[in-house]
Formats: structure tokens, C-alpha cells, sequence
């Protein structure tokens, strides 16, 4: 990757996205409480992409653009947020946690494996990321040694972690076409349209399948809405204008999408007197930082030592 200064350097963003995107758990909770999972994911996401609006420059010459590439928007915005968010909200509510982290933790390893399929030589599995891949995810199958072991329905669980990974696939296949597409317009515009319009078609699915939630609601319920929308708004820009960088590999800066359980984990310890932490969760946070290492270490792995990991790397 290039040089660029420390604020604006593409790891230095991807981290502050991640950052965000780890404080969101509490926020789902707390809104959850008050209205359904479609309804509320929906006003979410429109109420982001209206935040974002007024801070886009050019806005007429830009939305021009958005206008010239409006298929390419629309699909990314069904795939990025539409129908990843939909199963996202509906395979949560059915699954344990523990399950749900390990399916959701496995997000980065859903991206590396649909880009070395789809994006060609560029985004071609090596042993290095095929490495790095399988020690993040391992870390995050340790974090998820938690006790909720206790399933009431194993039907409801089964069609819960196939929605996860549904919604997994859909928001890596997302990451790839924005990479992919550069349409040459503002991240912020494209981002402010694709969550508004994802949104929208969330909040029209929630009113035929939840019915019309438009009752007065508690204040810990319109916080936890205009959080979660200004985190949205904010992660999903960062994301965006790392994705739309010429230099910057969508398999592998989907890595640091590892660290979100981890500094998710540490939140919880700061502000949930119940959380505290077990032996596990410094061995999953060990492995994750060693796959960040790995990844973008300054080093190579002698070849010697991965023969092994040919024969499991997918060949096109």
C-alpha cells in the first residue's frame, strides 16, 4: 500500500471502523426491547443514510454519477445491507452466541474465499492469507466458549445459523463488488444512497412481515437508534473509502474484521459489571492478533513449512 498519513492510512481507517462496529451488540440490545428486528434495522440504516447527506460536497455533479450508475448501486445496497441486514436481524434472534460469533467472526474468511473465486489473480488465495485466515478464525471459535449452551429448538437453530451464513456470504459479496465497481463517485454519496436504499427496502419487508410498529417508544430506545445510525453511517464510510482505493486488497483488509469480537469482548468487560474474562478469551485474542501479524507482517512464511496448505487452497 502507499504511504499516506497515519489519520488517513487504509489499516489506520479499517481499524476505526472495526472500533465502531464492536460498540453496536449493546445498541441492538437495548433497541430490541421496544420494537421488532426488521422495523428497527430498517429506520436504522435510512436514518444513517440521511445523516450522511449534508456532509457529501458536490452533491449535484456527484449524484449525477450515482444517477449514471444507479443498477450498480442498487445491487450493491441489496447485497451490503438489504439482505444481510434482513437475515443478519432474523438468524440473531434464533441463534446462541456462541454460534452467532463464530458464523459472524468467520465474516473475513467468507470474503477471502468468494474473492479468490470471483476477482481473479489479484485477490489469489496464498498460503500466507490461507494461514492467516484459518488462525483468526480458530481465535474466534476459542472466544466463543461461552456457556449459553442451552437450545430449545434445534430446528429454529439450524435455519438461524444458515440465515448467519447467508448474511456472511451476501455482506462479502458486497465488499467485493464495491471493491470491484469504482464507479468514480464520492465513498460518502455511494454509502449515504446504498444504506439509505437498503434501508428502505428492510423497513417496506418489515411492514408485510412484523406489521406497522409505530407506537411511542422509551428514551433508551430512540439512544440506541441514533447510535447505532451514526455508527452505521460512520463505519460503513470509513469501509467504503478503503474499499474504493486502487491499492488496497478486499481479502485482506477484511482481516482486521477479526479484531470486532475482541474489542467487542473488552467493551463489555468496561461497561457490563456481569462480563468479565476467562482464560479463553486471551487465547482467542492471542490467535488474532497473531493472524493481523501474519497477514501484514513484514516477513515471509518459508515455503517449506506450508506444503501442506496447498492441498487445502481452492483452485479456480
Amino acid at each position: 500500500m502507499p504511504e499516506r498519513p497515519f489519520f488517513n492510512n487504509s489499516i489506520t481507517l479499517a481499524i476505526m471502523a472495526c472500533i465502531l462496529w464492536s460498540s453496536a451488540f449493546a445498541g441492538i440490545k437495548i433497541g430490541l426491547k421496544y420494537t421488532t428486528p426488521l422495523q428497527f434495522a430498517g429506520l436504522r440504516f435510512m436514518l444513517a443514510g440521511l445523516m450522511l447527506l449534508p456532509l457529501c460536497h458536490n452533491f449535484r455533479i456527484e449524484f449525477n454519477k450515482a444517477l449514471k450508475n444507479k443498477r450498480r448501486i442498487l445491487i450493491i445496497s441489496l447485497f451490503q445491507t438489504a439482505i444481510m441486514y434482513t437475515l443478519f436481524y432474523q438468524g440473531i434472534s434464533r441463534v446462541p452466541a456462541a454460534v452467532t460469533a463464530v458464523i459472524i467472526g468467520g465474516g473475513p474468511l467468507f470474503v477471502a474465499l468468494m474473492a479468490h473465486f470471483i476477482t481473479g489473480q489479484s485477490e489469489r488465495m496464498t498460503p500466507k492469507k490461507a494461514i492467516a485466515l484459518i488462525t483468526g478464525f480458530l481465535g474466534i471459535v476459542i472466544l466463543s466458549f461461552v456457556k449459553e449452551s442451552d437450545i430449545n429448538n434445534p430446528h429454529s437453530v439450524t435455519m438461524g445459523i444458515l440465515m448467519l451464513i447467508c448474511a456472511s456470504l451476501s455482506g462479502s459479496y458486497g465488499n467485493i463488488l464495491v471493491s470491484q465497481k469504482r464507479i468514480g463517485m464520492s465513498p460518502l454519496l455511494l454509502n449515504a444512497i446504498q444504506i439509505f436504499t437498503g434501508g428502505l427496502i428492510i423497513f417496506i419487508v418489515s411492514l408485510f412481515a412484523e406489521g406497522a410498529q409505530f407506537t411511542p417508544k422509551p428514551y433508551p430506545y430512540y439512544i440506541s437508534l441514533v447510535y447505532l445510525s451514526f455508527l452505521s453511517a460512520g463505519a460503513f464510510t470509513l469501509w467504503f473509502t478503503i474499499l474504493s482505493r486502487p491499492e488496497v486488497k478486499v481479502s485482506e483488509i477484511n482481516v482486521w474484521k477479526f479484531i470486532i469480537p475482541v474489542l467487542g469482548a473488552i467493551l463489555s468487560w468496561l461497561l457490563i459489571p456481569e462480563e468479565y474474562p476467562a482464560w479463553y478469551t486471551f487465547v482467542g485474542m492471542l490467535l488474532i492478533g497473531m493472524a493481523v501479524l501474519i497477514m501484514y507482517g513484514k516477513f515471509q512464511i518459508p515455503l517449506s513449512h506450508v506444503k501442506t496448505f496447498k492441498n487445502f487452497i481452492p483452485k479456480k
